[in-house]
């Protein structure tokens, strides 16, 4: 904030109201704009480590991710919440979900996310792909008109420029794969709606986001592309033989191959848009995904198992996610085994930046700089889970799970202990615990009192909002 002011009354008084504001995120040491990297943040929708092959997936062909990850730095510890609204809360705000959740499709009017942020640190800011946190209940849906429209509208959300699906109610919201309609403006304006006949999302937002990068600005970018694939409905992709955006599509589970294939095809077209412009070296391009791979899923992996989707379950098939970062110029090839969860990219892209948090601004989250440029730094020993999707529209069968994990164990609140990561993918319920179990108990409940520890928790409600006892 600048001024010119001549009263030396008048300058004590309004040093005195600046003081009192909230204080904003500023780098310590302010670096240039030419020293502060162009990010991009991709986010598939519905994919678990099983996905991809540089995981150990065999039955999908993911060429570009895993040259990403073979030149990049491939976690192998990366963890989202079970389903996509919970993670995208907590990915864009750094809180944990007890903190700031209300409803399904929902982000709460007011929260600071790191569009905000990364705004504040002098970055250019766009976002291109799917939203769904402004409204979500079909108006007939029970107690939907108490949650309708409640949410953020994306010209509030932080970006100097918008383009998404299911921004507005979810009668709007179209397709999001072929002939797509999406809501586009830019910040504070209420975005018109337009529909690419004959065209297909994915690569319409790729186009969008490198025309973002063409625009001259003196200020470094940061994009955040929240994809739509490959979430139900399975359809056919632009590769596939039934193609024909003139007709109605066809949904069935045999496109869910295509679509994770596709997936990797719209990665590999962003990432060639940046070869061609000369931006690929030097840009950080960061792939994670809201959460498992869908029920209805199965995968095949190197070690010969068969692994069932498990979207929106608290199991390893439901959380335990890719998270591959590259930017060749910046950071060496290598694998980081660090636990990362949802909250942690909040800080991670204020540290990217040169920023630091606000003062006074709660994040749950841990920057994993440090483990791009394999340097000691802080590390989580464990991720902890608040995960109620309720109330919502189709969340009937769902419950409340708190629960925290390291890399050989997950605890439960309700005292469930299971062993894990040996393979990646399996777990075990422990009947006759061993010293090793009971140790872990101690540590992962310790973990789980620490993050409750004075939080007003959301009170229990069923799907339609109405109290119950779970």
């Amino acid at each position: 904030m600048r001024f010119r002011w001549c009263s030396a009354v008048c300058l004590s008084l309004i040093t005195g109201l600046i003081l009192a504001l909230p204080a904003r995120a500023q780098p310590e040491n302010p670096p240039t704009a030419a020293e502060q990297p162009d990010i991009i943040l991709i986010m598939a929708d519905d994919v678990g480590i099983e996905g991809l092959g540089c995981y150990g997936g065999v039955s999908y062909a993911t060429p570009n991710l895993d040259e990403m990850a073979a030149d990049g730095v491939r976690f192998t510890h990366a963890y989202s919440q079970p389903l996509c609204t919970p993670t995208r809360v907590e990915l864009m705000t750094g809180k944990d979900n007890h903190r700031n959740w209300t409803y399904f499709g929902i982000l709460k009017p007011g929260e600071r996310t790191f569009g905000h942020a990364m705004t504040d640190a002098g970055y250019r800011t766009g976002i291109f792909g799917k939203w769904q946190l402004q409204s979500y209940d079909p108006p007939d849906y029970p107690g939907a008109a108490a949650r309708r429209g409640t949410g953020m509208h994306p010209k509030d959300a932080g970006f100097d420029q918008y383009a998404l699906y299911h921004a507005l109610h979810t009668e709007d919201k179209q397709s999001r794969y072929a002939n797509p309609t999406m809501l586009e403006g830019s910040r504070g304006s209420e975005g018109t709606l337009r529909t690419y006949d004959g065209r297909y999302g994915e690569d319409v937002w790729v186009e969008k986001i490198l025309a973002f990068m063409d625009q001259p600005s003196d200020k470094p970018r940061f994009v955040y592309y929240p994809m739509a694939l490959p979430h139900w409905p399975f359809q056919p992709t632009p590769r596939s033989k039934d193609w024909d955006p003139s007709k109605p599509q066809e949904t069935d589970l045999r496109f869910a191959t295509d679509m994770i294939e596709y997936m990797d095809t719209a990665v590999g077209n962003l990432m060639r848009g940046l070869r061609q412009r000369k931006l690929a070296e030097n840009t950080i391009v960061i792939f994670y995904s809201d959460n498992g791979t869908h029920l209805e899923v199965s995968s095949k992996m190197q070690d010969g198992r068969t692994i069932g989707g498990g979207k929106a379950m608290p199991w390893q098939t439901g959380i335990h996610v890719p998270l591959i970062v590259h930017c060749p110029s910046r950071f060496s090839p290598s694998i980081a085994d660090g636990i990362v969860e949802a909250s942690d990219f909040y800080p991670t892209l204020l540290e990217l930046a040169g920023a630091k948090k606000a003062s006074g601004k709660h994040l749950d989250g841990i920057s994993f700089v440090s483990q791009l440029r394999g340097q000691d730094g802080p590390r989580r020993d464990a991720a902890f889970f608040w995960y109620d999707p309720r109330p919502g529209w189709d969340k009937e069968r769902f419950q409340r799970y708190v629960f925290a994990l390291n890399k050989t164990h997950k605890l439960f609140r309700d005292g469930r202990l299971f062993r894990i990561g040996d393979p990646p993918l399996h777990e075990t319920l422990v009947e006759q615990p061993d010293q090793a179990d009971l140790e872990a108990r101690r540590k992962l409940q310790s973990v789980i009192d620490q993050a409750m520890q004075g939080v007003e928790e959301p009170p229990l409600v069923d799907a339609s909002g109405v109290p119950t006892a779970q």
